[in-house]
């Protein structure tokens, strides 16, 4: 079989190819575990191959129809689309982000329609489709409420994913990510970057500045089990999600504080003392409208599963991060 992951070049998709290509096999839309024969990695650069020659790069603009008839034909079995602008540029550049995010998610599936063959197709949405007044435990169904370009572009994705899958056109399922924590490398765009960002840096000696209150409140998921849980999404059978194609995935209800508290007890003292509060009220705005704590019974009951607690999140950093090491372990 042949798959497809859009943003194959970023974190996240970088990480399923490798994970693909050491399982090895999926499940198509029929319930056949079939060999993946060829991963296709689509993005603006160039996503590294891992000297493994299942892996076909294509470098190019996933909003342009010329190049998702490329990237899809009727042996790509299973699409991953993970291709999006981040929460603060798409605030910050209106087009860009319904070009990519909105109008691109649906040329892909118009492209897989057009074809004829219904592939599995997996969707990364975000806590951002909520907002406004929102119940102490937010489920699947709870009504959308976006307060951000990305949460609104990220929602009519998901209602028209939910409409292809209806009409046979594709077999979609949406995975409404959590904010993942601890990425490696650099800050990006995205109004949750603080979260990434105040564990990395200080662990790596460097300075944070977080721009929200101690207090507030997020949903968040490391990104190894963030790539667990989108393959697990991917093999589950169609049938299981004819009441509701989306679904909330699993993760932890944490304050910006008891982050730190969780980071004083492994790195010690120094490192929280790394991290300086300056408030920014457009991020607080975006990042407070977004809920904080989850009903995910349906997907624990469809074998979707968090981090233990934050420790285990920032232990996984260290271990995956050549150099690093723990105050406790040292």
């Amino acid at each position: 079989m042949k798959v497809l992951i859009t943003g194959g070049a970023g974190f996240l998709g970088q990480r399923l190819a490798r994970a693909l290509l050491a399982r090895g096999e999926l499940r198509d839309s029929q319930g056949r575990v079939r060999r993946i024969e060829q991963l296709v990695l689509a993005d603006l650069v160039p996503a590294a191959d891992f000297g493994d020659d299942r892996v076909r790069i294509l470098t190019g603009d996933i909003a342009d129809p010329a190049f998702l008839r490329q990237a899809i034909d009727t042996d790509t079995a299973s699409v991953f689309h993970l291709a999006a602008v981040v929460s603060g540029q798409a605030e910050a550049e209106f087009e860009l982000g319904m070009r990519i995010n909105l109008d691109a998610s649906r040329l892909l599936l118009d492209t897989c329609r057009a074809l004829g063959h219904a592939p599995k197709v997996v969707f990364t949405s975000s806590v951002a489709v909520y907002g406004g007044r929102l119940p102490d435990l937010v489920r699947d169904d709870t009504a959308l409420n976006p307060r951000s370009s990305y949460g609104t572009q990220k929602a009519i994705a998901e209602l028209l994913l939910n409409d292809y899958s209806r009409r046979g056109f594709v077999d979609g399922r949406v995975l409404r990510l959590p904010t993942i924590s601890v990425r490696p490398g650099k800050p990006n765009k995205a109004a949750s970057s603080f979260a990434s960002g105040i564990i990395r840096e200080p662990l790596n000696g460097q300075a944070s500045v977080c721009p929200v209150q101690p207090e507030a409140k997020l949903w968040l998921l490391s990104p190894g089990a963030a790539i667990e849980a989108l393959i697990a999404g991917h093999e589950l059978p169609a049938g299981v999600l004819e009441e509701s194609r989306t679904i909330n995935l699993p993760g932890l209800s944490v304050s910006v504080a008891e982050m730190l508290a969780a980071l004083e007890t492994l790195a010690g003292p120094e490192a929280v003392a790394r991290v300086r509060f300056a408030p920014d009220p457009g991020i607080e705005r975006i990042v407070n409208s977004w809920p904080a704590a989850w009903d995910v019974t349906r997907a624990k009951a469809l074998g979707l599963a968090a981090d233990a607690d934050v420790a285990s999140m920032i232990a996984a950093y260290v271990r995956e991060t050549p150099g690093l090491s723990l105050e406790r372990d040292r």
